[in-house]
């Protein structure tokens, strides 16, 4: 199967490609200029230059494919640079969605995230509006909403290697996260899933009508405060490392401030969906892999020591 992936350089994209190929089908990546060596096994897929502003680049990405996988998604905006949640994760899907339908491809894979909604974060609204858009498109659709998604980067960004870096490396104590003023009741729990599970997820679904129409959580099997996925990831390079509890209500003040500057580390509404926690039911990806999902263990963050 021919299948056109939008967002196949970043983190789960390369993996993504990783899960498609292994299963035989035949990855169709967009590329942005200068993101070339950005594409996981380059020479065993087909790299269509341009970006998802450019019709006529995600028209030459369709041709002839079976499916469609829109994968784009950023955690951050950058207005200046042009990169907004509105126009990656909302006007993006409609293109590729619209493009799509005159191509005549029916099958299309949405990546959301877990606890979208409207109204919420602009991050949340454009997510759902996305969703909302492609099931009344009259495509096959999947809807995919992961927890936090964890695994080597392999050069790019991802959950636990920034708690690594940002947190567990420096003297200080890491920062535990909770609402209110009280660390023991206002505990965030998230159920961190892995980048592997995730991929084989999607690639299980493409060839499954039953998924067809269906939207999927994907967790991993544990719910885990903030407290202890950093523990964990601690542990996983041989360190221990003390908990300084911070209500999330402080941090929102400094970003209320500061969240416009690039360096600061969180914004407002980062910290809003923080608040939320993410956890989500193991038992989707169990169901389409067909087996249990990995752990958030030293096992699998072995990658860290790195």
């Amino acid at each position: 199967m021919r299948v056109a992936v939008f967002g196949g350089t970043g983190f789960v994209g390369g993996y993504l490609v990783d899960a498609l190929l292994a299963a035989g089908h035949e990855p169709v990546v967009l590329v942005r200029a200068g993101s070339e060596s950005k594409v996981k096994r380059r020479d065993e897929v087909r790299i269509v230059p341009g970006d998802i502003a450019t019709p006529s680049a995600i028209d030459t990405a369709l041709e002839g494919a079976d499916a469609v996988i829109y994968n784009i998604g950023i955690l951050r905006e950058y207005p200046r640079k042009g990169i907004t949640f509105e126009r990656l994760q909302y006007r993006g899907a409609v293109r590729v969605i619209e493009a799509a339908r005159r191509a005549g491809v029916s099958r299309l894979i949405l990546m959301s995230a877990n606890g979208v909604r409207v109204p919420g974060t602009p991050y949340q609204e454009t997510k759902f509006r996305a969703e909302e858009f492609a099931r009344h498109s009259g495509m096959d659709v999947t809807v995919f909403r992961p927890s936090v998604i964890f695994g080597d980067p392999r050069g790019t960004y991802e959950f636990a290697t920034q708690l690594h870096r940002e947190m567990v490396t420096t003297p200080l104590p890491g920062i535990g996260f909770h609402n209110g003023w009280s660390a023991d009741r206002g505990q965030i729990h998230m159920s961190p899933v892995h980048v592997e599970d995730v991929a084989r997820a999607f690639v299980e679904a493409l060839d499954d009508p039953e998924t067809i129409g269906k939207t999927y959580t994907l967790g991993g099997p544990e719910s885990l405060s903030w407290s202890e996925m950093l523990k964990r990831v601690a542990a996983a390079t041989g360190r221990e490392k003390s908990i300084l509890p911070m209500p999330i209500g402080v941090m929102r003040i400094g970003a209320s401030a500061l969240d416009w500057l690039p360096f600061f580390p969180v914004t407002r509404d980062q910290l809003t969906m923080l608040a939320e926690g993410n956890e989500a039911n193991p038992d989707d990806v169990a169901a389409l892999i067909k087996q249990p999902p990995a752990e958030f263990s030293s096992e699998t963050l072995a990658y860290l020591k790195q």
